[in-house]
């Protein structure tokens, strides 16, 4: 693997030590390493496990807050931003297999990639051990984001969609107009429309990315 500190390192860093090393390098393999089987199916698993044990941990350490504040909270410590900050604590960018044209690129700092490499680690514990030591190494690395961390900002997405339903108008519409790129680092551009407004374009390397997007430029443009 091109990576540039022992595994086991890693294994420290958060606290768990594989059984099976094996899911451990698929966690750690973007996608732009061709002929081998990359992150993204554990990607997927791990962001299910962080949003469950998320969920339960906001539940009980904030027993009197309401089902909105608990959300906002929520939504703030498993998006994209959150999980690279998590990331670069653990030095995660060092331990990731990327190609050498990703790596030169700056792949190992990419917020993207750190985010998705987190999510990843996050499937390969659990697939490795179960959900408590997936539990422990998730409250082991957000504990101090759980405690303090009070600026529980709402995902785009979500604030749009209530300031429209708000004022009774139809759901905000988002459109793929394009994308390029290849298929390891796709782009993605989506238009944005509100019934009464001008739309707004954005782009980036994932749907999801390029539709928050969207939705901060709309909300911008709502609130000037």
């Amino acid at each position: 693997m091109t990576i540039t500190h022992p595994l086991f390192e890693l294994e420290q860093r958060i606290g768990y030590r594989f059984k099976n090393s094996g899911y451990m390098e698929q966690a750690l393999t973007h996608s732009s390493k061709s002929g081998t089987a990359n992150n993204e199916r554990i990607e997927f698993l791990g962001d299910r496990v962080l949003n469950l044990v998320m969920a339960h941990t906001l539940y009980e350490q904030f027993p009197a807050d309401p089902e909105g504040s608990l959300a906002k909270r929520h939504s703030a410590l498993v998006q994209g931003p959150m999980l690279a900050a998590v990331a670069i604590t653990i030095n995660l960018g060092d331990f990731m297999n990327l190609s050498e044209a990703e790596r030169t690129s700056g792949g190992a700092e990419n917020e993207n990639i750190l985010s998705d490499g987190m999510e990843a680690l996050l499937g390969a514990v659990f697939l490795d051990g179960g959900l408590e030591p997936a539990r422990d190494v998730i409250i082991r690395l957000w504990d101090k984001y759980i405690l303090t961390h009070t600026d529980v900002q709402q995902d785009p997405k979500t604030e749009l969609q209530e300031w429209v339903q708000a004022r009774g108008l139809p759901l905000p519409a988002y459109e793929i107009t394009g994308k390029s790129g290849p298929d390891h680092s796709p782009r993605f551009e989506i238009e944005l429309s509100v019934q009464g407004y001008a739309p707004v374009s954005a782009d980036g390397p994932s749907r999801r990315h390029a539709e928050k997007d969207a939705a901060r430029k709309m909300l911008a443009q709502l609130k000037s």
